[in-house]
């Protein structure tokens, strides 16, 4: 089976199942899946219409709500915008609006990943699997690839185009552009047209790409060694993922619906462009992305009448009083309490030194009376309920060095450890 007509299989059936949580061990990851195909099913959701033309800055912030990570993680810099990073087996961060454009013009800015077999890709596509392509190989500086499917059709292998560029993808940032028209798809590189398709020359039209669809941007290995050989052969050859990370980076992208409308829906099983439905509305993605950003407090402040300033500047005032006041009797509290512990440490060092005095006179008039021992004495000391810790190990400290007092006590020897 051919490369092209192969790869296109592989990556349908693939993320069939990724997006079913069956196969999510694989290596092997594109952008190219559907969750409910019109061509089978009659229930399957509305197409959410953009409606408007709008640019994605990515260097100022995330994506935003209107983009769905699908697989992966994304991160962000100021200098080269969205990040997709293949790191290991596995990686393939992709991300897609959560709007339909149903004609219309896509425009991004990219810089490919490096990586020989790393495949960085623009994809529009409908859930009828209508598809319009960009993809870079990370092992390729001299070509870039413009490609298209309808409804997954894999009879033919003709549709891919390799396109010759005087720059390196893989260095620099330039501007992929698709234009998609019911006549016709037209390709630019850096605003130069590479390439238009009209609508005849898609097997009479039978393929050529003609229902709602959204945008997926995301990289993927389809070199890994696990992949369809041809799948291999067609990305340059395997993946070395030791030789990575591989990053594509993307700092805009501007899209552009040509249909007005709330959203898109499918009127019958064909999925032919005349069979799509214009639900009439206001787009609630549109009433979305231009919804003005949240007011600043100062911005806020500034729509206030000035009656409403002045009750809100009077009930600050009140409560700033309010918290003087509190404060100040917080203070007078405090000082009161401070001067009773106080009193109460300048009792107990009275009492302390007192009984200091009484030991030292006690000492110098021979020691302590027969009957009492150094023990007796702490003791008494310690039962003072004014006495301190650290006047006591004092005492003890002294009675410890006069070793011509007997040591004896009336008290349980276990009680000498309480």
């Amino acid at each position: 089976m051919p490369a092209s007509t192969t790869r296109m299989l592989f990556t349908t059936l693939f993320f069939f199942f990724l997006s079913s949580s069956i196969f999510l061990a694989s290596p092997v990851v594109a952008q190219t899946w559907t969750t409910c195909n019109p061509l089978n099913r009659t229930d399957c959701p509305h197409c959410p219409a953009l409606s408007t033309n709008y640019t994605f800055d990515f260097l100022t912030s995330t994506a935003g709500p209107t983009w769905n990570t699908t697989a992966g993680a994304l991160s962000y810099s100021e200098y080269n915008g969205a990040q997709f990073t293949i790191t290991d087996r596995g990686d393939a961060p992709t991300t897609q609006t959560n709007f339909y454009i149903f004609g219309g013009e896509v425009e991004v800015w990219m810089k490919a990943a490096t990586g020989q077999g790393v495949i960085s890709s623009i994809v529009l596509q409908s859930d009828d699997l209508d598809e319009v392509d960009w993809e870079i190989l990370g092992g390729n500086e001299s070509f870039v690839e413009s490609n298209y499917f309808g409804k997954g059709n894999t009879t033919s292998y003709d549709r891919a185009v390799w396109h010759p560029v005087n720059f390196t993808p893989q260095n620099d940032f330039h501007n992929y552009t698709t234009r998609w028209t019911k006549d016709e798809i037209e390709w630019f590189i850096d605003g130069a047209s590479v390439r238009v398709l009209k609508y005849a020359e898609a097997n009479g039209g039978k393929n050529f790409p003609q229902t709602p669809m959204n945008v997926r941007l995301g990289i993927w290995a389809a070199g890994d060694k696990d992949n369809d050989p041809e799948i291999v052969k067609w990305a340059g050859g395997k993946t070395d993922y030791s030789k990575g990370p591989y990053t594509m980076s993307i700092k805009s992208a501007r899209v552009k619906d040509y249909s007005m409308g709330k959203e898109y829906v499918y009127g019958d099983m064909t999925g032919s462009w005349e069979s799509i439905k214009i639900v009439p509305g206001n787009s609630t993605i549109e009433k979305q992305l231009n919804a003005p950003p949240p007011l600043t407090a100062s911005q806020r402040w500034n729509k206030l009448s000035p009656g409403a300033r002045i009750g809100i500047g009077s009930a600050l005032g009140v409560t700033a009083i309010l918290l003087i006041v509190l404060a100040g009797i917080y203070c007078v509290r405090q000082r009161k309490a401070g001067r009773k512990e106080r009193a109460m440490a300048d009792l107990a060092l009275d009492n302390e030194r007192r009984e200091l005095n009484a030991y030292q006179m006690q000492m110098a008039k021979g020691g302590f009376a027969s009957g009492l021992s150094r023990l007796d004495y702490v003791v008494r000391v310690r039962e003072a309920p004014v006495a301190r810790q650290d006047v006591i190990i004092f005492f003890e400290l002294l009675l410890s060095i006069d070793r011509s007092i007997p040591v004896t006590s009336s008290l349980p020897r276990q009680e000498l450890w309480e």
